[in-house]
């Protein structure tokens, strides 16, 4: 899809040499349609490499999609220049009278924090308020969906034993949901977190529907309000060498990690990193554009606010729906 970025995004040249069609300002303000609008809210340290990643999963759709990244104003990144972030980021106040067609809220390595100990947490609580009335869906990752279900549905996260690393085996649950539309039945993601959720109180929130899970990692891809908040537990998005990044950083701090499973051939870090999640993440974030540009109304202002479409799912939360094995 052409990918509408800023002029000088040091990720533009990045995607044009992968083949990525991505399309600048200048190149956009000639063309007579109107683009999805989506912002993504990145709390990863490392915000380059979370906007090559996003970037990559949301250019296979064929509809010009306008991309604009936001911060927190409340925490001070130590990880990326402040003159990327003045060039390319937007606040919170930028935006708060905008309408967005979608919303990303990325991962942040404060999980094993409680939230209100979290230092942007009031401002992430104001954030998600605002996008229950100011965004059609929102789609929230790994730490950000622990937040949001915390924040929206009382959902509480619970430390792992160990953490978990690698990539992991998740199954459909109900292939009729957008969300799993082409999807194979068995489909791997990386995961990287140190909590879960109440898998229990999951379980007994009937606004809440769980389309995919693993054996492993528990639920995988949460759905409430007609789709139009998503919550994914796992790192579809990740580039194939993002979990080797994390392993050799902790290995480096001395916390002696295990070797992410099912990742490197024969388990040896020093072969390269098997790429096998790909396909499934970009089908995964095709069907959410897909759904964002069917269902948003052409005036962004006309937006139902959330709560309206509110709904109780009717079938157990972890029932197949009878056509896994049709095709």
């Amino acid at each position: 899809m052409p990918i509408k970025v800023q002029n000088n995004l040091p990720a533009k040249p990045i995607l044009e040499a992968e083949n990525i069609f991505v399309m600048d300002e200048n190149r956009a303000i000639s063309q007579n349609i109107r683009p999805l609008k989506i912002v993504i809210l990145n709390l990863m340290p490392l915000k380059e490499d979370t906007e090559l990643d996003l970037l990559r999963v949301l250019s296979n759709f064929p509809i010009q999609t306008e991309i604009s990244f936001m911060k927190v104003s409340t925490y001070k990144s130590t990880h990326t220049s402040s003159t990327h972030l003045n060039a390319f980021y937007l606040e919170f106040k930028d935006v708060q009278e905008d309408y967005f067609d979608g919303f990303i809220i990325t991962g942040a390595p404060v999980e094993k924090m409680d939230f209100s100990e979290v230092e942007y947490w009031k401002e992430l609580e104001e954030i998600m308020d605002w996008s229950k009335t100011h965004v059609f869906s929102t789609f929230h990752i790994c730490w950000g969906a622990q937040a949001g279900l915390f924040h929206h549905y009382g959902i509480r996260k619970v430390l792992l034993e160990k953490k978990l690393s690698g990539v992991y085996k998740h199954r459909v649950l109900h292939r009729k949901k957008m969300l799993m539309r082409g999807m194979d039945d068995e489909f791997f993601v990386p995961q990287s977190r140190y909590t879960g959720l109440d898998e229990e109180a999951l379980k007994n929130n009937k606004e809440l529907y769980v389309v995919a899970d693993s054996e492993e990692c528990g639920s995988y891809i949460i759905l409430a309000c007609s789709s139009r908040q998503i919550f994914v537990t796992g790192h579809s998005e990740y580039d194939r060498y993002d979990l080797d990044k994390e392993y050799k950083r902790d290995l480096g701090r001395g916390l002696n990690p295990d070797v992410p499973v099912n990742y490197y051939p024969d388990n040896d870090p020093e072969k390269e990193p098997i790429l096998s999640w790909r396909s499934g993440s970009n089908c995964i974030y095709s069907n959410w554009l897909n759904f964002v540009y069917q269902e948003t109304p052409y005036v962004l202002e006309d937006l139902r606010p959330v709560s309206e479409d509110s709904y109780l799912r009717e079938n157990h939360w972890s029932e197949r729906d009878g056509t896994v094995s049709s095709t």
